[in-house]
Formats: C-alpha cells, sequence, structure tokens
C-alpha cells in the first residue's frame, strides 16, 4: 500500500536519519521506518510516559496546554533526525519537538506528516 511505496521511497534515498515519532500515531509510520533502514527510533511522548529521566517541553494546544518529553540519551548530539505526526493543527507539537531536538543538540532534517484529503464545500 502507500505506506510501504513511502518507506520504500525513504530506503531508495538512502536516508541516514533517525525516525523521531511523535505520540502516537507517528509510531506507528516512525516505527517501521525505522525497521527497515537498520536505524534508532525515538519516541516524543506525552509527559510522564517515558522510563528513566526525560527532557520536556511545554506547547499550546487548541484546546489548552500539553507537554511532551524524550529520554535524555535518546538522540545524540549532532545527530540527524526525521520528525513523524500524523496531523498538523496549530502546530504547536511538532514545534515543541523541534525545540526537544534543540535541546539535544540534533540535527532536524525534515519534518513528515500524514497527508489529509481535502475537502471544500465551495
Amino acid at each position: 500500500g502507500a505506506l510501504t511505496a513511502v518507506i520504500d521511497l525513504f530506503e531508495e534515498s538512502e536516508c541516514d536519519q533517525c525516525p523521531v515519532g511523535l505520540d502516537a500515531q507517528g509510531f506507528l509510520f516512525g516505527s517501521l521506518l525505522a525497521q527497515r533502514l537498520g536505524v534508532a527510533f525515538v519516541l516524543v511522548r506525552k509527559k510522564g510516559k517515558l522510563p528513566g529521566p526525560t527532557l520536556s517541553v511545554a506547547h499550546k494546544l487548541e484546546y489548552g496546554e500539553a507537554e511532551v518529553e524524550i529520554q535524555e540519551d535518546a538522540v545524540a548530539p549532532e545527530q540527524k533526525v526525521l520528525l513523524i505526526d500524523d496531523l498538523l493543527a496549530t502546530g504547536g507539537t511538532l514545534n515543541a519537538a523541534c525545540e526537544l531536538m534543540e535541546k539535544q543538540n540534533a540535527e532536524v532534517m525534515g519534518c513528515m506528516l500524514k497527508p489529509n484529503t481535502l475537502f471544500s464545500l465551495v
């Protein structure tokens, strides 16, 4: 299907970036991509969901505020990462993930979002 086709494209491009999946839909695609590429997979989760020492960043949502976190040793300095999420509403969660990567001195090479069909009544 479409998921396999996109993963095939990344594999063909010899992508060396570490996939970073945002809670929770980014986990599905990111983990499959990491497995295919033979690289580590990093989780960005809601605060309080990860074991061990973590780094967190607060961000605004459409309806309030939240915090996301990663494990302190999940990303190496200067590591190239690709952020993966399912949608972009306000951009707050994706921006917070970028801030987490900056705290780790990682290099965000890109952000991948699941495409959504746009319907118009016009």
